[in-house]
């Protein structure tokens, strides 16, 4: 445990923030992964749309470094397609 207080500031907001960036990633999972259920569906536009949008946010939010964001929506947009027919 940090004794200076500035330290034991800092363990606070890097407890908060590791919890906001698992929240931001869990939801990213999520999404992408409800977007290759809805494939070859009605639904599947939008829910592709909103997988890419949550994957962009983490990116623009520092949680996935950018080229790691344009992989994820690579091979994401590669599996709906493969699944599709």
């Amino acid at each position: 445990m940090a004794n200076i207080k500035s330290a034991i500031k800092r363990n606070r907001q890097n407890e908060k923030r590791r919890l906001r960036n698992l929240d931001t990633r869990g939801q990213m999972r999520t999404f992408s992964k409800s977007a290759l259920e809805a494939a070859g569906t009605d639904n599947e536009a939008e829910s592709l749309r909103v997988a890419i949008k949550h994957i962009d946010k983490a990116a623009s939010k520092g949680i996935i470094h950018k080229n790691a964001a344009a992989r994820k929506k690579s091979r994401l947009i590669k599996a709906v397609r493969a699944a599709q027919g």
